[in-house]
């Protein structure tokens, strides 16, 4: 099996981050930097267990995963005082683009500029997601209501 999408906990890189590049843990779950950001101080939290998705989860394991999400967004704001948002994501499935098959969720701290034009987040990922922005009555003149 390809080790990009194995669901082998033997030959998982995030199970063996859990011994070397640890920033925050609980009993439940870890956190570490993402190995290739996409801003600085993107990060990861992963569940200690091997699971391939966020839907295999046990509900002790999406609280421990949610604190640490908590817990990194009062480091990263305390460090950063350029940080004024957070995208949170996770990909489910190949065709989701999930390339690590051991559950994880991004954090990835926002700047003021760091993208041309943030409006829509996530609704990017998906081609022609953004048009929906134009037919939607809850995003436009947000700034009105």
């Amino acid at each position: 099996m390809n080790e990009q999408v194995s669901m082998e906990p033997r030959v998982c890189r995030f199970c063996a981050a859990m011994t070397s590049r640890v920033i925050a843990s609980n009993a439940l779950a870890v956190a570490i930097r993402d190995a290739f950001p996409v801003t600085p101080l993107h990060s990861l939290v992963i569940p200690r267990r091997h699971v391939a998705d966020f839907f295999g989860l046990t509900a002790k394991e999406r609280e421990a995963c949610a604190e640490l999400l908590h817990r990194l967004r009062t480091e990263i704001l305390k460090d950063d005082a350029s940080v004024e948002g957070f995208n949170i994501g996770m990909n489910v499935g190949e065709v989701a683009g999930q390339t690590l098959f051991h559950s994880h969720i991004h954090l990835i701290p926002r700047r003021r500029g760091d993208a041309e034009s943030p409006r829509g987040g996530v609704r990017l990922v998906v081609p022609g997601g953004h048009q929906m922005l134009d037919v939607c009555p809850f995003s436009q003149d947000a700034d009105k209501a």
